[in-house]
C-alpha cells in the first residue's frame, strides 16, 4: 500500500461519523434516502447499530424514494414534524401534534427508535 493511500484511508477514517460515534452523548436522530449516492445505507444501520450498542437514544428514518437531501414537500413534512417531536421528546419542550396528513402521503419508513413520540399510527 502506496503512503498516500494510507494518508487518505487515515483522513477518511479521522473524519467518518462512524468512527467519532464515541464522542456521540445526546440522542441523534437520522433520515436517510435509500438512493442516496454518496452515502449508503449500510452506512447510517452502522452508526444506528453503534449508537444503540453505546446506549444512546437513535431514531432512524428511511425514505426509499430519495437520494441525497429531501426533495419531495411530502417527505419533507414528515421528516420535519418528526424532528420537532422527537426535539420536544428528547428537550422536554412542546410540540405541535403531528396530524395524520402529514406522515400518510410520506415514504417514511420508521426503522428505529421513536417509540416515545406520539406519532399518529
Amino acid at each position: 500500500m502506496t503512503s498516500t493511500r494510507r494518508r487518505g484511508l487515515r483522513l477518511a477514517h479521522e473524519r467518518s461519523p462512524l468512527f467519532q460515534a464515541d464522542r456521540i452523548s445526546k440522542p441523534l436522530l437520522i433520515g436517510h434516502g435509500a438512493n442516496d449516492p454518496r452515502v449508503k445505507q449500510a452506512e447510517s444501520d452502522q452508526m444506528v447499530a453503534a449508537l444503540k450498542a453505546k446506549g444512546i437514544p437513535v431514531g432512524y428514518l428511511l425514505y426509499p424514494d430519495e437520494g441525497h437531501g429531501f426533495l419531495r414537500p411530502e417527505n419533507k413534512t414528515a421528516f420535519y414534524a418528526v424532528a420537532e417531536a422527537f426535539l420536544a421528546h428528547h428537550l422536554g419542550g412542546r410540540s405541535e401534534p403531528i396530524h395524520p396528513g402529514e406522515l400518510e402521503s410520506s415514504s417514511m419508513q420508521i426503522k428505529q427508535g421513536l417509540e416515545g413520540l406520539s406519532l399518529p399510527t
